[in-house]
């Protein structure tokens, strides 16, 4: 009898041993006829024992291929509401140096800030808004092994870039240690592009250049050939990068307003399936650290139902709102973007001014304004109508607050069309957990539950 084992390695040897055995048998005096008997039989249980385990295999690989892949999750950590302050009195004082040395510098500071041209991702340079109102950042991995950085994962931006080693411009070390640089020679899994990275932002531009790497989200998302950007001049990011305690930025926008027409982070990982759903989600925490999951939303996170909300079209996250309210200001049908990127909420410079001056607040130097902190309580809710839905937030949440000092969450800012109106930030995002379905082309939101 010829033993069979399912063992890979051992097959082979009993295999031979089978074979071995025929030879044996055709040297005897035994007909032909009860030789092909054996052959049949023995080389049937052969191959049943042996495609069995395969079978099986197969059976093991397609119910992992099917599985459910759990939520990914990524703490984001929030900069306190002092340190923002403590950055807003720096830019002041920075504008306040830079008007005394030059009439021109404040022409630099007063100009409005651009988003991204809707020109379909070319090539160019492009104007978009900058970071230094940024709270939220959190960790994403580049290489091979994974070098770390701390990224803004910003909804109204397409691509990632981070500082690349030997970049000017690139922080202090005496300011949060510096920032964290990528170094592509200690990577197995770097791959050169070369083509040419340009982003002009309000005071300069950020340039370098686009690679290839294995790009990871948590510990589990690991997006293979994924092309960004490394930077070898941030001096466009200006003084809030400089104490930033972010390294680069994560776009989670769509491609379509990708410098360079480059295919997102995200749509890779769906692509890519890595990912149980094409969806990711934001939990912001107030005066506490939030999270960013990939793959579906947390129901833990917030209270009643989603309500989904149509994009307008699929470059930001893009909504129609049919009224906004706040007092006895009124804004009838308009539309904004949802920006993780974006601390405050952001409107028309005309209708921002009108409503700073209804609630008494006092314009600064750099656009934003401040008000008396003994008044937070006589501030107006502001309420948003999306989809026929009221969405409020408290007037008293409407401001950042340290110490003696109370900034307004509301700047003005003018996007030429076709530009949104407004923009929902952090102040918003806080109030409401928001879900991004990237290929329902939609955003739903609920309110979140809270951090304390």
């Amino acid at each position: 009898p010829v033993c069979i084992d399912s063992h890979p390695e051992r097959k082979v040897i009993h295999l031979t041993s089978f074979f071995n055995i025929n030879q044996f048998f055709e040297n005897q005096p035994i007909t032909l006829t009860l030789i092909m008997i054996f052959k049949t039989i023995t080389l049937s249980a052969l191959a049943f024992l042996a495609a069995s385990p395969t079978h099986a295999s197969e059976e093991q690989a397609q119910a992992q291929a099917t599985a459910k892949k759990p939520l990914v999750r990524i703490p984001m950590h929030k900069v306190s509401d002092h340190e923002y302050v403590n950055r807003f009195l720096i830019r002041e004082r920075d504008a306040l140096l830079n008007l005394q040395s030059s009439e021109s510098k404040m022409d630099g500071i007063a100009t409005p800030r651009k988003l991204n041209a809707l020109r379909g991702g070319k090539d160019e340079s492009e104007i978009i808004k900058d970071y230094a109102n940024a709270q939220y950042y959190g960790v994403v991995k580049i290489g091979s092994p994974p070098q770390e950085f701390q990224v803004i994962y910003d909804t109204g931006s397409s691509n990632l870039w981070v500082p690349e080693k030997g970049c000017v411009h690139c922080g202090y070390r005496l300011i949060h240690g510096g920032k964290n640089k990528y170094d592509k020679d200690a990577s197995e899994s770097f791959v050169e592009d070369g083509t040419e990275f340009a982003i002009q932002y309000g005071s300069g531009a950020v340039s370098g250049v686009f690679a290839e790497e294995t790009i990871t989200l948590a510990e589990d998302i690991a997006v293979e050939g994924q092309k960004f950007a490394t930077i070898h001049d941030a001096a466009g990011m200006g003084i809030g990068y400089a104490f930033g305690y972010f390294d680069g930025i994560l776009g989670l926008g769509f491609d379509s307003i990708s410098v360079g027409g480059v295919e997102t982070v995200f749509h890779n990982a769906i692509d890519q399936g890595l990912v149980e759903k094409p969806m990711f989600a934001f939990y912001l925490g107030d005066n506490a650290d939030g999270e960013l999951t990939f793959g579906g939303y947390d129901e833990d996170k917030f209270v009643g139902n989603l309500e989904w909300v149509p994009l307008s079209d699929e470059t930001y996250w893009r909504i129609d709102l049919d009224e906004i309210k706040m007092g006895d200001f009124v804004v009838g049908k308009t539309d904004a973007i949802v920006d993780s990127g974006t601390s405050l909420i952001v409107g028309p410079t005309n209708a921002i001014r009108s409503i700073a001056n209804k609630i008494g607040a006092s314009p600064t130097i750099t656009g934003q304004y401040t008000v008396d902190c003994e008044t937070l309580d006589s501030i107006p809710d502001i309420t948003w109508t999306i989809s026929g839905k009221e969405y409020t937030v408290a007037g008293k949440d409407l401001t950042i607050q340290s110490g003696g000092m109370c900034i307004f969450a509301m700047i003005g800012m003018d996007f030429p069309k076709p530009g949104p109106a407004w923009i929902l930030g952090d102040v918003f995002m806080r109030k409401y957990y928001t879900v991004f379905d990237y290929d329902g082309a939609r955003v739903a939101f609920a309110e979140a539950v809270s951090s304390f």
